[in-house]
């Protein structure tokens, strides 16, 4: 590793999969799905009534005490990020205060407790709203929650580009400890938007499925028969480390995040442009800063949502910037598509699979839609050897953000 590298040291998640990073991976490997029915009375007069939601509720995690003052959202984003610490061998004692930093977003926010404490100001009155409301639904409310949990002190950025936050939020830890402003960065993304308001926006928009009666089977990326994405819910967390500082102190190293590459699409709020434009330069852009070539991916964790025009958008991006000889996967097909925190979770996966040589499987692919040409590992995981690996996240508002990672 050169002087410039920055490394992973330590992973944490809370997913529809499972309460850590441990389980979620070894559902992925094994091909499960998290997506289930929602059972909640709010969910049955809605056009979609299924969710992936999180495997683990945070009141089982976290003191009932604190939860009171955390959106839904804080409290997974805690979860994951000190799980992240704990892994990374920091909880005992972490870096200087004043070189560690905090790269954290969530693409909706504290969207539950606005809600929620809606409803009182309407039942109840204004005398009934909780003090704590403004801290609960600030956008940066997950990233100020790690930053004083961890007592960072070197800066707290809060993401917030739609689905491409996750990935953004990492790419921009790696800045900051490029340019010299922090040793530690601990990153992420996080969501907690599974109630009657997003579910009916995004169902009102035909963005989802509505495969009510089959929810295991209705995350299904590069299928003739997706009709849309299904919602989910969690967090993911990555401790990025400037490469010296983790040999200083003896640190396991999961990867390197070689490069990263982000762009705009300029062309719609929430249609990719159709030849994936925006998508082939922020990938051209990660390639130049890893300093490797098309030829050189190994593997690709799509973005792949399950939606008819988004994901054959991604794959003439990948064709352009890479060729076809990757092994391409769609980990969306089994956590579902957990908006601001996928890019992280993905990283996560993306991760994984460069550190263990192991590229989890896509599922529910029964009718192949644009993937001929590509190497998928449908249905199984793919074993062999993962120098080096590509992520991608797009979002909203023409969004795009590319991660690599290598050995």
């Amino acid at each position: 590793m050169g002087l410039g590298d920055v490394v992973i040291t330590g992973l944490g998640a809370t997913t529809p999969l499972g309460g850590d990073v441990a389980s979620t991976w070894a559902a992925m490997l094994e091909g499960r799905s998290g997506v289930r029915p929602l059972e909640q009375q709010w969910a049955q007069q809605l056009p979609v009534r299924i969710a992936a939601q999180a495997a683990v509720d945070p009141a089982r995690v976290l003191d009932r005490v604190r939860l009171r003052r955390l959106d839904r959202s804080e409290a997974l984003a805690l979860i994951a990020a000190g799980e992240a610490w704990a892994d990374a061998g920091l909880a005992g004692g972490g870096p200087d205060p004043e070189r560690l930093a905090v790269s954290f977003g969530s693409g909706i926010g504290g969207v539950q407790t606005l809600l929620d404490q809606d409803d009182v100001l309407e039942t109840a009155g204004a005398r009934r709203v909780s003090p704590h409301t403004p801290p609960m639904i600030m956008p940066n409310g997950p990233a100020a929650q790690v930053g004083v949990a961890l007592g960072a002190l070197a800066g707290v950025h809060s993401m917030a580009s739609a689905c491409a936050t996750g990935a953004e939020a990492v790419a921009l830890g790696g800045d900051l400890i490029r340019c010299g402003r922090a040793d530690v960065v601990v990153t992420g993304g996080v969501e907690a938007a599974i109630a009657p308001l997003p579910i009916a926006a995004f169902a009102a928009m035909r963005a989802m499925s509505v495969r009510n009666d089959e929810p295991q089977r209705a995350s299904r990326p590069w299928d003739r028969q997706r009709d849309g994405f299904v919602i989910g819910e969690g967090a993911a967390s990555l401790v990025l480390e400037r490469a010296e500082h983790a040999a200083a102190r003896g640190a396991r190293v999961y990867a390197r995040l070689a490069g990263s590459g982000i762009s705009s699409d300029g062309y719609d709020m929430v249609q990719p442009h159709p030849e994936g434009a925006g998508a082939r330069r922020a990938i051209a852009a990660a390639l130049r800063a890893a300093d490797v070539t098309g030829a050189d991916i190994a593997h690709v964790n799509a973005h792949a949502t399950s939606t008819p025009v988004g994901d054959l958008a991604e794959l003439k991006a990948l064709r352009a910037a890479l060729g076809t000889g990757a092994v391409l996967t769609a980990t969306k097909s089994m956590t579902g598509h957990l908006l601001g925190a996928a890019g992280a979770l993905e990283s996560i996966a993306t991760v994984l699979a460069v550190h263990h040589g192991v590229v989890p499987p896509t599922i529910n692919i029964d009718e192949p839609d644009g993937i001929d040409e590509f190497d998928v590992a449908a249905d199984k995981p793919r074993h062999g050897e993962v120098p080096v690996a590509l992520n991608n996240s797009f979002g909203f508002g023409g969004h795009n953000v590319a991660l690599i990672f290598a050995r």
